[in-house]
């Protein structure tokens, strides 16, 4: 799973010129759903949108206080593009996003992560799969991309090379 998180003043999602959700001071979340992807890594990246410290406290520390910390809201939206390939040729390929149902479920069950997480009321979500007009006004800007799952396997170290038997 793959989420980019926007730090934002406002945000909003409008489907066939009617909005949907908005919300004020808080975090714009863009997630896609990858094959492979579980309940384990998309709650893993729901408790990460919460607890992630991007805005500073009172005493001016950097980097101090999440979301949760300054009562701010949270407007998710699926977008499966963040999976996609632009590897080969002009045409971007999305056989990196799951498709179907299964990816839809398990997008809802973010949504419901985050919502149980903090305070449902705070949490809003676009509409899966429909052509979404998203607004926003950045807050720094501050921009970060997230991902759980599909892990690559750690390059192993090098062997030294063989030592002769002399001493």
């Amino acid at each position: 799973m793959k989420a980019i998180l926007q730090r934002v003043l406002s945000a909003s999602v409008t489907v066939e010129k009617e909005v949907v959700s908005s919300i004020g001071k808080g975090v714009l979340v863009f997630a896609a759903v990858a094959p492979g992807d579980t309940e384990k890594e998309v709650e893993s990246l729901a408790a990460k949108v919460l607890k992630l410290k991007l805005w500073d406290d009172d005493a001016g520390g950097r980097w101090k206080k999440s979301v949760m910390d300054i009562g701010g809201e949270v407007l998710c939206v699926s977008q499966f593009t963040l999976l996609a390939s632009t590897k080969k040729g002009n045409k971007p390929d999305f056989h990196g996003a799951m498709g179907g149902e299964e990816a839809k479920r398990l997008y809802q069950h973010f949504f419901e992560k985050v919502q149980q997480g903090y305070e449902a009321d705070k949490v809003k979500n676009g509409v899966f799969q429909a052509m979404m007009e998203v607004a926003l006004v950045n807050d720094g800007p501050v921009t970060l991309e997230l991902s759980a799952g599909q892990k690559t396997a750690p390059t192993p170290a090098p062997t030294p090379p063989p030592t002769s038997g002399a001493k």
